[in-house]
């Protein structure tokens, strides 16, 4: 998850208004999963993880999925052939086995016996190939399917509607259990890509019954593959969950999953504190109480996740790179680290983040800057040749616009003044923050690919979708990605062959099969980006967050996701204190 994703996040997307984390998007070791003793009953086994920031998920399409919220809420009710498991690595979900092709361009997958959707029916090769076929759609308009799947042969004509299907073309069963995909080149993260939601396994029958809209009405009835069926779905007040019965795997022991929506981290930590949730992200003014309360309730995690100001190469004035760079070095991180977000969020230079494949621990900020303090006399020298570069006077300067979505975040929007006031004090700039809702940012940040009258810069996050470094470049800057938000080798400006080059390395890179040379193309590529400003990160996160001590059985991870099986070792005790669930019964 961009902003988480996007998630991300997978896009993961990833997310800045996020900062009450899910359950799903944060994790956390809440003890010894195996003493039952002191179980609470069937019927007080609900869980309530709340989503801050938000008034409703973006969407519980798996083609659509952006950001974290709406995949959080999706890894609960579909699964895919394969997935990511704890450590990050992939396993077989729906598939049992795989294997590919001597060229390495044919994957033959074999599904597990005896699956089924949680209406009953069986789960087949033709449900699977339905599903990716179905993601590309031209009809649906997804943002994302066509980054995710780009590795499936003629996966562009297909959501270009220059062909009518890819079944029998690229997706084959020849017969129920076997899946056969054909993909364009060798690459070593195809599996990973595929455990992207857009991969997940909807029902064909289902689909067809009620349409490709309506069917998420009726998510109660059937048509999910995951751990879970919707239980009710109220936009602005909740998304909840009940397990599905038919899921092949172990089942959960919760009987209720409830992702309740608050309209900003303030009052979402509230509502922990008089026990109405079970988990809360940590608000930094409340970061030392959090810290203090008794039996282990607060937690802090690595997430492969950076936060990132992204400017519009195609709007003036980030044309021009000198521009981009003045905007980059005039911003001090670590104050906003130490200052704004108390340590916890890490000042960062990187796209790439620590904990990645192919972190680059020698990498600099843009003009050779090491500092996470920026450098604010380079920021002025630069900024000064790109003001005569352009022709640009103080009185014809463009306006400049940020938008973010604060989510109610007082934290996030300190943050925001701040960096203006750099802004202003270090380059002479006004800079005007539109803080607007968090799913209108998605939907603006999508319509600014290839769009010269797209919105101009703006603050959001990206969590890895899995760990290969692919991931954090192609997928986000390559030629043709629909995730090229910031229209990186997609311009006319004086740089835009030097981008174009780097866009051709990434391509060489994603099928180079020397993984030792491959990382090392990546961490060139990221130099580039980092030195063009294709993005100006500014902070890699830590979750932080409170859990119940009644709530046990949860494993944190880097990438902040549950798989399928672990729901079936969570569970809730009669510890105190813990979240009161007369509520959501």
């Amino acid at each position: 998850m961009q902003p988480g994703k996007k998630h991300a996040g997978k896009f993961l997307p990833a997310i800045l208004v996020l900062l009450a984390m899910l359950i799903v998007a944060c994790g956390g070791s809440s003890g010894n999963s195996t003493a039952t003793s002191n179980k609470l009953s069937d019927d007080k086994q609900i869980y309530v993880s709340p989503d801050s920031g938000l008034s409703d998920v973006a969407t519980l399409d798996p083609a659509l999925s952006t950001d974290s919220a709406s995949i959080s809420a999706l890894d609960m009710m579909f699964v895919g052939l394969v997935q990511l498991d704890d450590n990050l690595k992939v396993y077989g979900e729906l598939a049992q086995t795989w294997n590919t092709s001597s060229d390495g361009l044919t994957w033959t997958f074999t599904l597990r016996q005896g699956l089924k959707f949680s209406d009953g029916n069986p789960i087949t090769a033709d449900d699977v190939i339905f599903s990716i076929d179905r993601a590309l759609k031209p009809e649906l308009k997804s943002t994302v399917a066509p980054a995710y799947l780009a590795l499936v042969k003629d996966s562009d004509k297909r959501f270009a509607g220059k062909v009518p299907t890819l079944i029998n073309d690229s997706l084959f069963a020849p017969d129920p259990s076997t899946v056969k995909i054909v993909t364009t080149q060798k690459a070593q993260y195809f599996l990973d890509a595929l455990t992207y939601s857009t991969s997940y396994v909807v029902e064909k029958s289902f689909v067809e019954k009620y349409g490709d809209t309506d069917f998420l009405k009726h998510l109660g009835e059937g048509g999910c593959s995951g751990p879970f069926i919707l239980d009710k779905h109220v936009s602005g007040q909740q998304v909840s969950f009940t397990p599905n019965k038919n899921y092949w795997g172990p089942k959960p022991q919760l009987k209720k999953v409830v992702f309740p929506f608050y309209k900003d981290p303030q009052t979402t930590y509230k509502a922990y504190q008089s026990n109405q949730v079970d988990t809360a992200g940590v608000p930094t003014a409340n970061l030392d109480q959090a810290r203090a309360l008794p039996n282990k309730q607060f937690r802090q995690a690595p997430e492969l996740a950076i936060d990132y100001y992204a400017l519009n190469f195609l709007v003036k004035p980030f044309n021009n790179i000198k521009i981009r760079q003045a905007f980059a070095l005039a911003i001090d991180k670590d104050t906003i680290s130490q200052n704004i977000y108390k340590g916890s969020r890490l000042p960062t230079n990187h796209i790439v983040p620590q904990g990645m494949p192919g972190y680059n621990p020698n990498l600099k900020g843009p003009g050779g800057v090491t500092s996470t303090k920026g450098d604010k006399d380079l920021a002025k020298q630069l900024f000064q040749q790109g003001m005569q570069e352009e022709h640009y006077t103080t009185a014809n300067f463009p306006q400049v616009t940020l938008t973010v979505a604060t989510g109610g975040s007082q934290t996030a929007k300190n943050e925001f003044q701040f960096v203006q006031q750099q802004w202003k004090d270090t380059l002479g700039v006004s800079v005007t923050i539109n803080d607007e809702d968090f799913n209108k940012l998605l939907d603006d940040t999508s319509a600014a690919t290839g769009n010269a009258k797209g919105i101009q810069m703006w603050a959001i996050a990206w969590i890895a979708d899995y760990p290969d470094p692919q991931d954090w470049t192609t997928l986000l800057f390559g030629k043709g990605s629909s995730y090229n938000e910031t229209n990186f080798g997609q311009n006319q400006s004086k740089n835009a062959t030097a981008e174009q080059q780097i866009q051709d390395l990434m391509t060489t890179a994603d099928a180079n099969q020397n993984s030792s040379e491959r990382i090392s193309q990546y961490n060139q590529i990221e130099q580039q980006l980092v030195d063009d400003a294709a993005w100006i990160p500014r902070l890699q996160r830590q979750s932080s967050y409170v859990l119940k001590p009644c709530v046990k059985g949860i494993i944190d991870n880097a990438q902040g996701l549950v798989p399928p099986a672990d729901w079936s070792k969570i569970y809730k005790t009669g510890d105190s204190p813990c979240g009161n669930t007369n509520t959501y019964k």
